[in-house]
C-alpha cells in the first residue's frame, strides 16, 4: 500500500488547510514585583519571584 492520495488536492484546497499554522503573538505580562515582561505563570527571570514569593536567588 502507498500514501498517495487518490485524488489530486487542488492549490486552493492545500492552503485553506494551511491557513492555521501560523505561529501567535507570545503573550507577556508585567511582573508584579519588577515590573519586567514575562511569560504567565513562569518564574521571573529578572527578579526569581512567582506568585509575590521568591522563588530563586539572583546573582
Amino acid at each position: 500500500m502507498s500514501i498517495c492520495p487518490k485524488n489530486k488536492s487542488s492549490k486552493g484546497h492545500r492552503d485553506q488547510r494551511r491557513a492555521n499554522w501560523r505561529m501567535d503573538t507570545m503573550n507577556l505580562v508585567k511582573c508584579p514585583n519588577c515590573g519586567s515582561l514575562m511569560l504567565p505563570h513562569r518564574v521571573c527571570k529578572e527578579c526569581g519571584t512567582y506568585n509575590k514569593k521568591k522563588v530563586l536567588e539572583q546573582d
